[in-house]
């Protein structure tokens, strides 16, 4: 098993980490990047823990296989379930997601905060452990949000088709109440634009991207494993396993990394 090498693997059900990814990009430009997207599991939050964790430990083992120096589970509901393992399994620095309710609460002066994920990361204990640990006020709310989940593995970002999925989602929320939304899963950030269309200027729209990639940058310097000869940030996709050189999926995830 090759343990090393000089990408950096990012793992999702499906297009959500390309999210991340784009903030690595971002941060970290000579960097090296192989994505792997379980096109053949999405969605995991709507799964069962024991599935969803023998598709990630797959899914791992082949980006070892590619050669990779540290590896980004950008998914949410993966991360709660099996980054502990993974870290326990191999030695390269594993960084994992979870929902930006910390921030979210530290800069919300009190005022309410609704987190959107998956069902499956709201049903875990890590999210639950989180939320007891930083909501000292209980001031977090939560919703399962697995359409907007759907929405984005079927391609659709029209703003008309999905705002009144998010309207008919939050209806039964007095909104006026909240400062912050939180973004739990990965997918959720290609629709901030939408949100901010719905939402009242007031409330701050967060997501875990940007702490996310700070952490790795962190790793990578502190095992002195960090590429600062200037490259090119050469991306490989991989559909479960398998390359991805349809040049109408390639421009997608192109396009999504342009437009974040």
């Amino acid at each position: 098993m090759n343990t090393s090498g000089n990408s950096i693997g990012f793992l999702d059900s499906g297009f959500g980490g390309i999210t991340v990814l784009s903030e690595a990009l971002k941060q970290l430009p000579n960097e090296n990047y192989l994505y792997y997207a379980d096109i053949e599991h999405v969605p995991y939050g709507t799964k069962t823990k024991g599935e969803v964790r023998s598709y990630i430990f797959e899914a791992v083992e082949f980006l070892v296989r590619q050669g990779i120096k540290a590896l980004v589970v950008a998914c949410n509901t993966a991360t709660s379930i099996a980054v502990r393992d993974l870290r326990s399994m191999y030695p390269f620095p594993i960084v994992g997601m979870e929902p930006a309710v910390k921030p979210a609460v530290q800069n919300g002066n009190g005022k309410r905060v609704l987190v959107l994920a998956t069902p499956l990361t709201l049903r875990e204990e890590k999210f639950h452990n989180l939320v007891q640990r930083v909501d000292t006020e209980h001031v977090v709310d939560y919703l399962a949000f697995p359409e907007l989940v759907e929405l984005a593995e079927q391609m659709v970002f029209d703003h008309d088709k999905v705002i009144p999925v998010i309207k008919n989602k939050l209806s039964a929320y007095d909104i006026s109440s909240y400062k912050t939304f939180v973004l739990g899963c990965t997918h959720f950030p290609l629709y901030k634009k939408v949100f901010k269309e719905v939402l009242p200027e007031y409330i701050d729209i967060i997501d875990g991207s940007s702490g996310t990639v700070k952490y790795l940058n962190h790793l990578l310097e502190e095992k002195n494993i960090l590429n600062t000869q200037k490259d090119s940030g050469k991306i490989k996709y991989f559909d479960s396993g398998k390359p991805v050189d349809n040049p109408q999926r390639l421009n997608i995830f192109n396009r999504i990394i342009t437009e974040l």
